[in-house]
């Protein structure tokens, strides 16, 4: 499941390079709060999409085990995203 996640967006990047790249909003805030915020700060704000239930578990149990990284180890992370935000935004 994982990988043909990954393909998708390997094929994506190769196929619509040229298609506007602007990166929503709410989906940096989303990824931030992923990465950096405590468990009840992101599921409050993925409530605020109104997901099923099951959805909101899914990503819980996912952030569980992003949170096992070191907060240096994140916070690397947050600078490649940014580094690629500031990229595709130009």
């Amino acid at each position: 499941m994982q990988l043909s996640i990954s393909l998708l967006l390997v094929t994506l990047a190769l196929c619509c390079y040229e298609a506007n790249a602007l990166v929503c909003p709410s989906l940096l805030e989303e990824e931030t709060a992923f990465l950096l915020a405590g468990p009840l700060t992101y599921k409050l704000l993925i409530e605020s999409y109104r997901p099923p239930s099951d959805v909101v578990e899914a990503k819980l149990q996912l952030k569980q085990c992003i949170d096992q990284l070191s907060f240096r180890n994140r916070l690397r992370v947050m600078n490649i995203l940014e580094k690629i935000v500031l990229k595709c935004n130009i």
